[in-house]
């Protein structure tokens, strides 16, 4: 059959990044306390195309994927991106990958047992240069009580659900679970699934009692990521949703080289 693809193009305009997007497939993720977890993920997958190509070949790509369906590992995604090149005659090559990752958590108080869920995503990219490109990101939901409320107020404090987005670029494997517990502990109160009254009683009491600014958890998250030699890079942002304002606080840190 013609292979249009393979025809030549005479505009002369090369494409960054052509390939497939929005993808859902199941993969294992790597678990700290399990070894291996399930879930379902969206991947998008480009190549670079030259000036003189037509089209890269799509079915390729979910082609290649099915090969190393098994497991998401650091080496699993640079073949990955490696195999994207060679099959595609491609000179760089992307792998975005977005699921969400569980920990089961116990309550403070009664020890209640339930499930949190973490937005995770791991970009990956490779241009020719002996190491790819990877940056692991990872969503953690948080309770903040603000300082200065507590301070003016006669009784009370206003308090909001936040979001923490941590990226990082590392020189060794790091861990989603350890990302997860230095930016809870950063927070006023970390988030529970699952609370009885007791437990309720207890997160309550401690948020008030440990009030933070959002410049003040995205601060604390940076010093714990400053103090891991692993750790080549790193940015932080911290978004509180706030409770008496019909908008955001917000704050950003980034920190290292960047690939």
């Amino acid at each position: 059959m013609k292979d249009i693809q393979n025809q030549p193009d005479y505009r002369n305009i090369p494409i960054d990044k052509v390939g497939i997007k929005g993808l859902k497939y199941p993969v294992k993720v790597l678990d700290k306390t399990s070894g291996l977890q399930s879930t379902v993920a969206q991947i998008n997958m480009y190549v670079d195309l030259p000036h003189h190509c037509k089209g890269t070949h799509m079915s390729r790509f979910v082609e290649i994927l099915h090969l190393f369906r098994t497991k998401v590992s650091l080496e699993s995604l640079t073949n990955i991106l490696e195999d994207m090149k060679n099959i595609l005659g491609a000179k760089s090559s992307h792998i975005e990958i977005t699921f969400p990752y569980f920990i089961e958590k116990q309550s403070p108080e009664t020890g209640s047992k339930g499930l949190m869920d973490y937005t995770c995503s791991i970009n990956c990219s490779s241009n020719g240069k002996k190491n790819a490109d990877i940056v692991l990101t990872v969503a953690v939901p948080v309770t903040s009580v603000c300082p200065c409320s507590k301070e003016i107020s006669k009784y009370g404090a206003h308090n909001q659900r936040g979001e923490v987005l941590v990226s990082t670029r590392f020189n060794k494997f790091i861990w989603i679970e350890d990302i997860v517990q230095i930016v809870e502990a950063a927070s006023s109160c970390d988030i529970f699934s699952v609370l009885k009254r007791e437990d309720e009683k207890y997160v309550t009491e401690k948020a008030y009692e440990n009030p933070k600014f959002v410049e003040d958890i995205a601060r604390d998250v940076a010093q714990s990521l400053i103090e891991d030699d692993n750790i080549t890079w790193f940015s932080v942002s911290a978004e509180n949703f706030e409770s008496i304002h019909n908008h955001s606080a917000y704050a950003y840190i980034e920190k290292g080289s960047a690939s």
